[in-house]
């Protein structure tokens, strides 16, 4: 019980993990995209600002100071295709003309949409170069110099790095998008993966519970059938019959649909254990010997692994050798669960009654997930014999259905 509370507070603190997680990256996405401003009004905004400068500065301007300068800003309406030229066409305003924002714009644009790093470090340095005879003019005094070198480094590191920051924005922007499909889809696997266990869990009860009790309802109408007092009595005997193998069938297309690998932790009540064995060998039929001297102590999945393994046993024995005599017997031997059903030849016709054919391969599986395996084959006589091998202490953590 306390493991189970314990399971249950991390089951518990996952969830409110996974929802706060889920918030976050909801809120990330909504911020990160809140109110984009379009892409025509920024660059229209760059290129006004760019021409300003030009003309500011266009008094006493040579005509080549003039050309380069409004080639400069005239440039910037390349800047998101070819980034690299619109850097090159704006160098000669930033020595020459007039094309401080010019080639500050065409920096940024280097910072935001170059992946080659040397690339941006060497515009950056021609950029350094350009302000520290610019800003200022030719240094000549120790504070010129400190003065010149500062602005230099402002208006080269400056624009190279917002443009990075704006690049690292976007790219989280996409990596959060990511991140939240990636989420989707992992909660929609998730979804098909408790849906497939829980298919798992209802083929093999579906086989195991509901097969057992039609097919013993169909030996029993048969058993009336051949025994009937009167052709009333026979032909609703077959009548009954009849319709529990057409239920069988139809339970064995369902199981072929709903059955899928994997399993779940997850258990119905009620659960057999080894008291129940009594009850369904009376309930059977079947003139069974029963020598199983196991006891009640064993660990629940082992007790139903041994309750579903002899009814399988029973239900085959009565499908496939209906009269037979049958012993099922079990003991512990060392730190082994063996469980034995053996059955003899038939004694009556056999009664054509469909079948899964999962019954054998539902036992392996849940023999194996145990630990254990289950051996199968026919015995001298015409008889068949099931051998159950099970460790006792079934292993922590290894879900059983």
């Amino acid at each position: 019980m306390a493991e189970r509370t314990r399971v249950a507070r991390v089951r518990s603190l996952l969830a409110r993990t996974d929802g706060r997680l889920d918030a976050l990256v909801d809120a990330g996405l909504r911020r990160a995209r809140a109110h984009p401003a379009p892409w025509w009004l920024v660059d229209a905004l760059f290129l006004a600002a760019a021409v300003v400068d030009a003309v500011l500065d266009i008094a006493g301007a040579t005509a080549t100071e003039v050309t380069v300068s409004v080639v400069a800003a005239a440039a910037l309406v390349l800047r998101r295709r070819l980034p690299v030229l619109t850097f090159a066409l704006t160098m000669p305003a930033l020595f020459f003309g007039s094309g401080v924002v010019a080639a500050s714009v065409a920096l940024f644009t280097l910072g935001e949409r170059t992946d080659r790093r040397w690339l941006m470090l060497l515009a950056a340095a021609v950029q350094f170069v350009g302000f520290s005879g610019f800003v200022v003019g030719p240094p000549q005094q120790l504070d010129e110099i400190v003065v010149s070198v500062v602005y230099a480094l402002i208006f080269a590191l400056g624009p190279l790095a917002i443009g990075l920051l704006v690049r690292t924005r976007a790219d989280l922007v996409d990596r959060i998008a990511e991140l939240r499909a990636s989420r989707s889809e992992e909660r929609r696997q998730a979804a098909a993966v408790a849906l497939s266990r829980e298919r798992a869990l209802l083929a093999r009860e579906m086989h195991d519970v509901v097969s057992h009790q039609v097919t013993l309802i169909a030996v029993q109408a048969g058993g009336v059938q051949m025994a009937g007092r009167d052709e009333r009595e026979r032909a609703f005997a077959r009548t009954i019959r009849q319709l529990c193998v057409v239920t069988l069938q139809e339970l064995r297309e369902m199981v072929l649909v709903l059955r899928a690998s994997g399993g779940t932790d997850r258990e119905t009540a009620p659960q057999p254990v080894l008291a129940d064995l009594d009850r369904l060998v009376a309930a059977s039929g079947l003139e069974t010997e029963v020598a199983v001297d196991l006891p009640d102590t064993l660990p629940l999945p082992v007790q139903r692994a041994v309750y579903r393994f002899v009814q399988e046993g029973l239900t085959n024995v009565r499908k496939h050798a209906p009269g037979a005599r049958v012993r099922v017997s079990g003991r512990l031997h060392g730190d082994q669960v063996l469980v034995d059903l053996v059955n003899g030849p038939a004694q009556a016709e056999r009664l054509e009654l469909p079948g899964s054919g999962l019954g054998l391969i539902g036992l392996g599986e849940r023999a194996s997930l145990l630990g254990g395996h289950l051996e199968s084959g026919p015995q001298p006589g015409d008889g068949f014999a099931l051998h159950l091998r099970l460790p006792v202490e079934h292993r922590p953590g290894v879900p059983v259905p």
